[in-house]
């Protein structure tokens, strides 16, 4: 079962749909117990950190998740699913956030159109699996004001430019995160979803 997360916020069909296009059966779901039998966890999002990370307390979410992360099952965060990984954010005054990657979520500098929204190019730093079959410098659909900057480097494996240099794709065995929206970004982003299955299913490292 891939199991996408429901927590209130919107975009959470078009990441279904997404999936379903790729052969692929979702089911999307806001229960603790299905986190826990999934085969692959997928935490999308739009909207603000601190509102998700209230919600996913509400749904007993929190635990269930960083379990399942902590042992190396398949999990994919998307734009605020990839925000909530981090120790806290700025956002909203400052939050705590799940704390599964160290670092903090900061605001987009000064000077940059905000949110950063629409196509942007993808930098990538490695040849990590979840490339494969997408050209370097590729573009991705955005949608965000925050970006997250984790203190161990070697996470991003994606790096996107837009006032600063910032981690849009970051992975540590089989945890993937993406400050981009892959549903959003027409072929290349489906590439992605099925590159990041294809090994997660398959029990490979992605």
């Amino acid at each position: 079962m891939i199991a996408v997360i429901d927590y209130g916020a919107g975009n959470l069909r078009s990441v279904a749909n997404a999936i379903t296009t790729l052969g692929y059966q979702p089911k999307i779901t806001s229960r603790a117990g299905d986190v826990q039998k999934a085969q692959v966890v997928i935490l999308p999002g739009v909207g603000a950190a601190g509102d998700t990370m209230k919600s996913l307390r509400n749904l007993g979410l929190v635990d269930p998740i960083k379990q399942f992360i902590a042992d190396n099952r398949p999990f994919f965060g998307v734009c605020i699913g990839l925000q909530v990984l981090f120790t806290s954010t700025e956002e909203g005054g400052g939050h705590d956030c799940l704390g599964v990657i160290a670092g903090r979520v900061k605001k987009l500098p000064d000077g940059q159109k905000v949110p950063h929204m629409g196509w942007n190019q993808v930098k990538q730093r490695t040849s990590h699996p979840v490339f494969e079959g997408i050209p370097d410098k590729s573009n991705f659909y955005f949608v965000h004001s925050y970006y997250g900057e984790p203190e161990d480097k070697s996470l991003v494996v994606g790096e996107t430019e837009y006032g600063v240099t910032m981690g849009s794709v970051i992975a540590r065995g089989n945890l993937l995160a993406t400050q981009f929206h892959p549903e959003k970004s027409g072929e290349l982003g489906l590439k992605m979803y099925d590159n990041f299955f294809r090994h997660g299913l398959s029990g490979k490292s992605p």
